[in-house]
């Protein structure tokens, strides 16, 4: 799991869209979506519900949506 990888969940959970993160993080939607399920694999567990045009957190992404802050916060 990268730093990048965990900037990316955080805005997505903060925007509740993964387009409108891509444009904050200047990154391609494709590109967003790609590190996100690499995450969820690499986890074992889905984090986001998606809809047609949001996405919400599930409760694991819930927990991670916290230790992410606090692993950012250390590294920053």
């Amino acid at each position: 799991m990268e730093v990048r990888t965990l900037t990316y969940f955080l805005e997505i959970a903060r925007e509740g869209n993964m387009t409108r993160a891509a444009e904050t993080l200047h990154v391609s939607q494709p590109t967003l979506s790609k590190a996100i399920k690499e995450l969820e694999e690499e986890l074992g567990k889905k984090l986001f519900i998606r809809h047609r045009v949001s996405v919400e957190l599930t409760d694991e992404g819930m927990l991670l949506r916290k230790r992410a802050e606090e692993i950012l916060e250390m590294v920053s």
